[in-house]
């Protein structure tokens, strides 16, 4: 699915975050990135996503090299990037709607996709009763919680069908029931589906649970992957059990390894 090729990269006179790094992740793999900030998490994110590209080497996804943002690829960022002038439906059919708009032209959307106006309503109102914010359907995210907000930026996202997912961090400023009760919302839609996810978190047990694999980087140049090979995953109410406990301290020991 996704190939990184002696991939580099460095922003305008700083240290390379990357120097001919190379990964490979599988369809269907769900990924934590986790390292201290300013390590190239967000970074990474963005360049898989197109909205970064190296400065040297190449990321393939699905076969093509990336040069821009590809259509079958979602984004959910941080601060939601929301509409605060359209209401929470509005903002989750608006990709949609794009879609429609531009056709299956291959650059906003895919080529093998055709949004009919009378698909928008069932495919929105079917993701925000599955993430419980259909009754706040007709408010303005200024009108809803923090937390609201990140389900709607998700179901907007969920609604395009992406074959990969990127998270930045997404659950970072909630508090600790409405983040978990989104944690299980993504690792139980990643179950169901052939969907490949990779998210970006500072949260050890986070990524612990989500990622079946977690990609640890440092603060120093990357040019080595350090991959650790989570058993553990999608058990979400396993946070008191020994092997959880274990696997969130195998991987503290291997950040405090990362230079």
């Amino acid at each position: 699915m996704i190939e990184l090729r002696d991939m580099s990269f460095s922003y305008r006179e700083a240290v390379p975050l990357f120097e001919e790094f190379s990964l490979r992740i599988g369809r269907g793999e769900a990924w934590a990135v986790i390292g201290p900030s300013g390590c190239g998490k967000t970074t990474l994110l963005y360049l898989l996503a197109g909205l970064l590209r190296p400065t040297k080497g190449h990321i393939i996804i699905a076969g093509s090299v990336i040069t821009r943002p590809r259509p079958k690829t979602g984004l959910v960022l941080q601060d939601h990037g929301l509409l605060p002038w359209a209401t929470v439906w509005e903002n989750a059919a608006l990709g949609l709607k794009i879609r429609r708009f531009y056709g299956p032209d291959g650059l906003h959307a895919p080529r093998d996709i055709r949004v009919r106006k009378e698909d928008i309503k069932g495919r929105v109102d079917y993701w925000l009763k599955r993430l419980e914010i259909e009754g706040i359907k007709d408010k303005f995210p200024a009108q809803i919680s923090r937390g609201q907000r990140q389900r709607a930026a998700i179901a907007r996202t969920l609604a395009l069908d992406p074959d990969l997912l990127l998270l930045d961090e997404p659950f970072s400023a909630l508090d600790a029931r409405i983040r978990e009760d989104l944690q299980r919302t993504v690792v139980n839609f990643h179950r169901a589906s052939d969907l490949t996810s990779i998210i970006v978190t500072h949260d050890i047990e986070e990524a612990v649970l989500v990622g079946e694999k977690i990609l640890v980087l440092g603060q120093a140049t990357n040019r080595t992957p350090r991959v650790i090979e989570n058993e553990t995953t999608g058990e979400v109410d396993f946070r008191h059990d020994p092997r959880f406990r274990g696997q969130c301290d195998r991987l503290r020991d291997v950040l405090g390894e990362v230079p």
